[in-house]
């Protein structure tokens, strides 16, 4: 008989794929007050939320996004031979959604979208194969107002996040399309946009070479497409040096109209102008943008990228539909928003979501333990219990750990006397706090506390 022992199954190694990963308490609280945040946000405008599958069947998304997007498309064929696409943003699917249920929801539609998608793309900094867009879309009208409430969104959203240093850069498509159409250059409008988009990145002379590679572009076109790129100064000078490159072209000037409108409704409504700029290089990468193009920069982190993007799309719905429904919207750029705030120092780290502790160190005092634990949420603040009697020194260490601010302290000699100590762990002050009368008293001081 064998004495060797039996052979138990093979272990996996607990590791994530590239460029996706898991939140532990302390990333996942952040990134839920934001979403919080952007949802209040879209709410006080009147959009309404929606949700559509994370699979649509591959021609909904496929030739949508442009050349790069479709490499990035997560694709298979399921059980059923069908070939599916994982969603590589929310407004191809919310396209097909509206052409699908407009007669139901009627126009102009509002809605607001927040969840997951999935793009196969380089990982870097702030940007990953599986992320949250937090997107708000109007669908259903041409008129510029909805292109102006969208700036306004954007602008209410960075300020209920706590962020004043942000700039808002807009264009708008049908400038640059009016000068390539003057330029002989319309029919290549995709491939000169897609490298102007890249000259940040790439520099002036590998956007020219590009232009003349990919749309067959003569050195003086894309000269004359760069001209546009290199215009400096205030909104104002921008929009008239914008108007004389597109003059004689009808698209290109009714483009700079929208903007010169945009730029002084947004104004009138309080955006300070160091939060709005016209910049005539942004293209956006995507193909269905048709109009009015937004990107948002922090000005501490300006190279991290854009946090919230977005335009008007006027035919996208069409090719789902024979009805006309434009649309105009943004998308806030969570994971990458969380990574340029923990950057600049914005997110405290806290794996708790209740603010006040009670240390259990008496035994025998479980049951008035809970008792105040109720009293306290009663009153709307967070409270957690430790879930077994340990000394008192290790269970304030577990609640520095976790990032509580108030520890709610009773033993034997406090419960005797009707009172309880309320340490503020961040200055490890303590203030006495009657228990009578509903922890009424208890109550008051934590909200002090939780004020400082």
């Amino acid at each position: 008989m064998s004495d060797s022992k039996a052979i138990g199954p093979k272990r996996i190694e607990p590791r994530t794929l590239k460029g996706f990963r898991d939140y532990l308490p302390e990333a996942m609280i952040p990134r839920e007050w934001l979403i919080d945040t952007a949802r209040r946000v879209y709410r006080s405008y009147g959009f309404s939320p929606i949700d559509t599958p994370a699979l649509e069947y591959l021609e909904i998304l496929a030739g949508k996004g442009g050349e790069e997007t479709d490499k990035q498309l997560y694709k298979f064929q399921d059980a059923g031979d069908r070939w599916v696409g994982m969603r590589f943003d929310l407004t191809v699917p919310l396209a097909r959604f509206v052409a699908e249920h407009i007669g139901q929801l009627g126009i102009p539609f509002k809605r607001y979208h927040i969840a997951t998608v999935w793009r196969g793309e380089n990982t870097q900094r702030g940007r990953y194969r599986e992320f949250m867009q937090c997107d708000f879309d109007t669908i259903g009208t041409l008129a510029v107002t909805a292109d102006i409430e969208t700036v306004l969104v954007i602008h209410d959203l960075f300020h209920a996040l706590g962020i004043d240093q942000f700039a808002i850069h807009v264009n708008n498509r049908l400038v640059l399309s009016g000068l390539l159409a003057k330029l002989g250059l319309g029919d290549k409008s995709a491939s000169v946009l897609r490298a102007l988009d890249k000259l940040a990145k790439i520099g002036r002379v590998k956007v020219a070479a590009e232009m003349t590679e990919m749309a067959g572009a003569t050195a003086e076109q894309a000269d004359q497409v760069l001209r546009l790129a290199e215009i400096t100064g205030g909104n104002d000078e921008v929009l008239a040096e914008l108007g004389r490159l597109v003059a004689g072209s009808a698209t290109g000037e009714a483009g700079v109209e929208k903007l010169v409108s945009l730029l002084s409704a947004t104004q009138a409504a309080g955006i300070a102008p160091r939060h709005i700029k016209i910049v005539p290089t942004i293209a956006r990468g995507l193909d269905y943008y048709t109009g009015t193009v937004f990107e948002t920069f922090l000005d501490q982190l300006p190279t991290i990228g854009s946090v919230c993007s977005g335009g008007r799309y006027d035919n996208l719905a069409e090719l789902f539909t024979n009805q006309q429904l434009p649309g105009v919207g943004a998308s806030l750029g969570l994971d990458r928003l969380l990574a340029a705030l923990e950057e600049l120092g914005r997110i405290k780290k806290v794996s708790t979501t209740a603010p006040v502790f009670i240390p259990y160190f008496d035994p025998n005092r479980l049951n008035d333990y809970l008792r105040l634990a109720a009293q306290i949420r009663a009153a709307g603040i967070g409270v957690e219990v430790f879930p077994e009697p340990k000394k008192l020194g290790q269970q304030l260490k577990y609640a520095d750990r976790r990032g509580f601010r108030v520890a709610l302290v009773a033993g034997e000699n406090e419960f005797a006397a009707g009172t309880c100590q309320l340490k503020n762990l961040s200055t490890g002050q303590s203030e006495t706090a009657l228990m009578a009368d509903g922890a009424h008293a208890v109550v008051e001081e934590i909200k002090r506390q939780l004020k400082e």
